[in-house]
């Protein structure tokens, strides 16, 4: 089964595409981040979001798509603008038939690290050995997406069905 995870947002998107081997490890298949320029109205930038969240889709042939929700305690003008780039994503993925999951942060982390509260070099290290990596995935936001699909790759095989 092969997995896109976005960690969705304006400037810099990232996605990674995780994909379980017959022996039940996982592998990653491809791995970074989509940016589009501040400068760029922002009709523009989702256009350009939601055209390069396609071509992943065509290039890689996912089975599912999983997506991180949003969580912002302070900045709500962030909140926002990564809300319309979440809804871009969502729609790019709906359209494409794939089936979605969506996780909060503190689902991944637990997933990943096995505490909710988990630190970011905690995760990366983890996403690491998970995936056999001999480095680190960077940047942050690629990392950060390949959580996301390992969490949805866990869950289908341990609950059957992602989406309860």
């Amino acid at each position: 089964m092969r997995v896109l995870g976005i960690d969705p947002g304006t400037a810099t998107i990232g996605y990674g595409l995780v994909q379980e081997l017959p022996d039940g490890s996982l592998q990653a298949v491809a791995y970074g981040v989509i940016t589009t320029p501040a400068s760029a109205p922002m009709w523009e930038r989702l256009k350009s979001i939601y055209g390069r969240v396609r071509a992943l889709i065509d290039e890689h042939r996912p089975e599912r798509a999983s997506i991180e929700e949003l969580f912002f305690a302070r900045n709500v003008t962030t909140a926002l603008t990564v809300a319309q780039g979440r809804g871009v994503i969502l729609l790019a993925l709906a359209e494409a038939g794939l089936p979605i999951a969506e996780y909060k942060p503190n689902e991944v982390k637990l997933s990943i690290a096995g505490y909710g509260g988990a630190k970011k070099p905690q995760m990366q290290e983890m996403i690491r050995i998970l995936l056999g990596l001999e480095e680190i995935p960077r940047p942050d936001d690629a990392a950060d997406a390949l959580a996301v699909a390992i969490t949805d790759l866990h869950s289908f095989r341990y609950s059957g069905n992602a989406f309860d």
